[in-house]
């Protein structure tokens, strides 16, 4: 699969969680931060990154340069996914399926922010199993990064796009 390159891209980036872990030593504890952050152009493309640093704003912009490095493309139907999928990774799993238009984003946290930067106006989703926030990122992209549309399907099977539909 051919990389996209970000710097072509206008890219918003959103950060979906920030997680303190500590570590113990002689003199007394060490903080240090996580940033888990998505980043997509609001037109089918998509990439998240995760930033650790000693103070927050260095994680995130580690996270965001993590985001730019694993880009992905995905097929969107007008404002909705072409049809309904299941996105695994780890212990998460994400149920999306697509919606009327006027029907908006009905999403958790970290799902609603994948599907908000990757450019979906109408979908419906529901997180399974596991609700650790990196999990069901992944788990979100991966479902999107498995769909395809009609043409798609029709290049591989070699007919035309209105002999699947019709």
């Amino acid at each position: 699969m051919a990389r996209i390159d970000a710097s072509t891209l206008d890219l918003k980036e959103k950060v979906v969680a920030i997680n303190r872990v500590s570590k113990t030593v002689k003199g007394g504890r060490i903080f240090k931060f996580a940033a888990l952050v998505v980043v997509g152009d609001g037109n089918g493309t998509i990439g998240f990154g995760l930033g650790k640093a000693s103070e927050v704003p260095d994680a995130i912009r580690k996270g965001i340069e993590d985001a730019k490095k694993n880009l992905i493309k995905v097929s969107l139907k007008g404002t909705s996914i072409p049809h309904e999928v299941i996105g695994e990774f780890g212990a998460g799993r994400v149920l999306m399926k697509p919606a009327a238009p006027g029907t908006g984003v009905i999403a958790g946290g970290p799902v609603r922010a994948v599907v908000e930067t990757v450019g979906i106006k109408d979908i419906r989703t529901k997180s399974l199993r596991s609700n650790n926030p990196c999990n069901v990122v992944s788990a979100t992209i991966n479902g999107l990064a498995s769909l395809r549309n009609a043409d798609e399907i029709a290049a591989v099977r070699g007919k035309s796009a209105k002999e699947i539909i019709g």
